[in-house]
């Protein structure tokens, strides 16, 4: 790939599963959900590849997922040592480059455009990091390979698990124009549908569409998919950016109007953000609730707070007071997502959290 950036998107595989399979060895080979229990109303944050096989997935309810498989292992999640693992994977990632952009606990892009290890082979680089990352670790990894993120994201998820997939430049286009919409990084369900009304089934059918038309039908995102349909991807690995929020969300298989499953739901994902905050050392002031009704109706209620929210019990009483400030019960829900901004890291609040005060406005 000389001349071209070259990218890595590493993927860990099923990896809070992974982890609790490692850690207790009667895990294994078995199907292994890591989520809440179903007679809790719980969800399903991941689940192992045996588990998988009986159609389990995330986000998916645990009731639904024991109905589907009545023999299945539900443990509830260990972040502390899904950070420790997280640590470590990181650590193998910048001994070959600085240019690191962690998506979450177990995902990163890397940049390896100015790495001369391997005589500069991106892919020998991909499979080396996979070999550290198993020896110190004992869990695997899939990668993709390419010259722009969009490409290597998608590559990370072809040959799962423990694989990897190497997109040439000249292969791209080609590699885009043959693959459905719905697999497109950045495609959600509901573009999805859009698309698909609009007889856009395929990366060539989205590239016939002119940068014009591309904006009118998929608005601010239409340049974005315009470019990816050519295999263009412009955006670079991010090293370091100034986060201004963080959250979790998921989106329901059948559409809720239950509030007592919905507060179990956002106990879920304030854990998973609470979780999130511990590892990038952050307090946030300020709670974001995020709903979308059956209809694809979007509200959002926040409240910031006095004091910084660091845990998942200082959120869900101002998560479960946001919920009763809309519709939710009275209409079905498809998604909640929770979200926290207003940030200052650890160490300063502790400096200098006696002289912060709220905004009068």
């Amino acid at each position: 790939m000389t001349g071209q950036r070259k990218i890595i998107h590493i993927d860990m595989d099923a990896f809070f599963a992974a982890v609790e399979q490692r850690d207790f060895p009667e895990y294994r080979g078995k199907p292994l959900i890591v989520g809440g229990s179903a007679d809790k109303r719980g969800v399903v944050a991941t689940c192992s590849y045996e588990a998988r096989k009986f159609g389990i997935h995330s986000a998916m309810s645990s009731s639904r997922a024991y109905r589907l498989c009545p023999q299945a292992i539900v443990v509830p999640p260990r972040f502390d040592a899904y950070r420790e693992a997280s640590d470590i994977i990181r650590s193998v990632f910048h001994q070959y480059t600085d240019m690191v952009e962690p998506l979450s606990l177990d995902e990163a892009y890397l940049d390896v455009s100015d790495s001369e290890l391997f005589e500069g082979s991106a892919t020998l680089i991909a499979r080396e990091i996979k070999q550290k990352i198993l020896q110190q670790t004992e869990l695997t990894a899939s990668a993709g390979v390419s010259y722009n993120k969009f490409l290597a994201k998608v590559a990370s998820d072809i040959n799962k698990p423990d694989g990897i997939t190497v997109i040439r430049p000249d292969q791209g286009e080609q590699f885009v124009a043959e693959l459905a919409v719905g697999k497109f990084h950045g495609v959600g369900k509901a573009t999805e549908a859009r698309m698909k009304s609009l007889g856009i089934n395929t990366g060539s059918d989205l590239k016939k569409l002119s940068l014009n038309e591309c904006l009118q039908f998929f608005g601010k995102s239409g340049s974005y998919y315009y470019d990816i349909s050519r295999g263009i991807d412009k955006r670079e690995v991010m090293n370091s950016r100034e986060r201004k929020s963080l959250g979790s969300e998921t989106t329901f298989e059948s559409d809720i109007d239950s509030i007592e499953q919905m507060i179990n739901v956002l106990n879920a994902l304030a854990t998973e953000v609470a979780g999130s905050l511990a590892e990038k050392n952050l307090h946030g002031y300020t709670i974001t609730l995020k709903v979308k009704f059956d209809n694809f109706e979007q509200v959002t209620r926040s409240k910031t707070m006095p004091s910084a929210l660091t845990r998942e019990h200082e959120m869900l009483p101002v998560l479960e007071m946001l919920l009763l400030k809309t519709q939710a019960g009275n209409r079905k829900v498809r998604l909640l997502g929770v979200t926290i901004s207003g940030f200052t890291d650890a160490d300063s609040e502790s400096n200098n959290g006696a002289m912060r005060q709220l905004s009068l406005f």
